[in-house]
């Protein structure tokens, strides 16, 4: 018996992408070309990046593949590319946030504890399906700290710090 099943996985991503949807649509569109630093993502890329990059662990946790080779990665890598590409405006870059999202949370319900527990033979080492399929969670909060420091240099308060400073001013408030 786990703690921690599809079904938390599932909840646990869904919120993530419901997070990083609200500063894909804080950012005004005319900002999605704007880069922290020369040589890093803009913001429109690291966003399509965000709902396109969870995909491939459905064709590998779907098909069972029980060793992956690193030409997969390469493979993997390019096919992702050509789809963040291809979202060129903020509406599909939110569009496919949303639907990809959905996509993979429900991917991640519909898996049972048999399979969460299978190993997967990689060329960096052994890991179950389990841990594999919690990277995509871990890889998104990675990338959404840096758009919400991006939302500070464009000048924005992100959401989960209006939202923390108001449970502040509410407790402060109650204590007066």
């Amino acid at each position: 018996m786990t703690y921690y099943g599809a079904r938390n996985l599932a909840d646990s991503f869904r919120t993530v992408r419901k997070n990083t949807l609200v500063i894909a649509n804080e950012i005004p569109e005319d900002q999605y070309g704007f880069r922290a630093a020369e040589g890093t993502m803009s913001v429109g890329e690291l966003l399509a990046h965000l709902a396109i990059s969870p995909m491939w662990q459905i064709d590998v946790h779907g098909a069972r593949i029980p060793k992956i080779e690193i030409a997969f990665f390469g493979q993997a890598m390019q096919k992702a590319k050509a789809a963040e590409q291809a979202l060129r405006s903020k509406a599909d870059i939110v569009g496919a946030l949303t639907d990809k999202g959905e996509e993979f949370a429900r991917f991640l319900e519909g898996l049972d504890e048999a399979t969460l527990a299978q190993p997967v033979d990689l060329p960096m080492g052994g890991k179950t399906r389990f841990e594999m399929l919690l990277g995509p969670k871990e890889h998104e909060m990675h990338h959404r700290g840096q758009l919400m420091l991006i939302q500070r240099m464009l000048g924005q308060v992100p959401e989960l710090t209006r939202r923390r400073q108001a449970m502040q001013a509410q407790r402060a408030q109650a204590s007066a």
